[in-house]
């Protein structure tokens, strides 16, 4: 591994340590769910290495307790982590232009909301060892609460378990508010999101709507609202 390479990963392994503890917390409740569909604390520990999504599997576990088909977990797994093909594209415009397709996959495999927040907002173009670097740290967080979680979860009080949620709230405001309070612009974007998504869980028209469903009209619109109002000139510096 090259020097400079090596300094992206590093420096992706220390941007992943707020993340593994989010993780670490939020995921004990995953567990809760893992257990009672009936996964051993092993196979829940699998599934969140391989899923990285942890609204989808919430969904999965919800819908195995109740005895849903393959066909069913597949199209609900679909449509709760489509928002994810969004961000990938986001990030992928992101990279470096020779940047390899092997790279671009393997990025978009181990994709989160996290993940995604931290890598994008990395100035200029991003070097790939940066999000692996992150991935590294943060991804065993998630699988190894969860493996506590269904071993030890239902021991927690609820209060508590419902408490370490909150971790991961906290960690994206950590990402967004230092960009925000630089750029008045994306200060207002941020702030629009805020207040269109909460009107969006109230108005009648969103209440057949998933969840994913929402998220992703919502990023498309003021997405696309912004870069028409205020485009943003590219970076011309690749990530070295």
């Amino acid at each position: 591994m090259e020097k400079n390479t090596r300094i992206w990963f590093k420096r992706g392994m220390r941007d992943g340590v707020p993340i593994f503890l989010g993780y670490f917390a939020v995921s004990f409740t995953l567990g809760i769910a893992a257990k009672n569909a009936g996964l051993t604390a092993l196979q829940a520990m699998l599934a969140s290495l391989t899923v990285n999504a942890s609204a989808g599997e919430f969904a999965a576990f919800t819908l195995m307790a109740a005895g849903a088909s393959y066909i069913e977990l597949a199209v609900m797994m679909l449509v709760v982590n489509a928002r994810y093909l969004l961000m990938s594209c986001a990030l992928s415009q992101k990279l470096p232009a020779k940047t390899s397709l092997l790279h671009r996959l393997l990025i978009g495999f181990d994709l989160t909301d996290e993940i995604f927040g931290v890598s994008i907002a990395v100035p200029g173009k991003l070097n790939p060892f940066y999000t692996y670097g992150v991935v590294v740290i943060a991804a065993p967080g998630w699988a190894i609460g969860t493996y506590i979680g269904v071993l030890m979860g239902n021991i927690l009080p609820a209060n508590v378990v419902s408490a370490l949620s909150v971790g991961l709230f906290g960690m994206f405001l950590a990402i967004i508010i230092p960009p925000a309070r630089e750029n008045k612009v994306l200060a207002g974007i941020i702030g629009a999101s805020m207040l269109l998504s909460f009107a969006a869980s109230y108005l009648p028209v969103f209440k057949s709507w998933s969840s994913g469903m929402v998220i992703i009209f919502l990023t498309v619109l003021i997405a696309g609202a912004a870069a028409l109002l205020f485009p943003v000139k590219e970076a011309d510096d690749d990530a070295k």
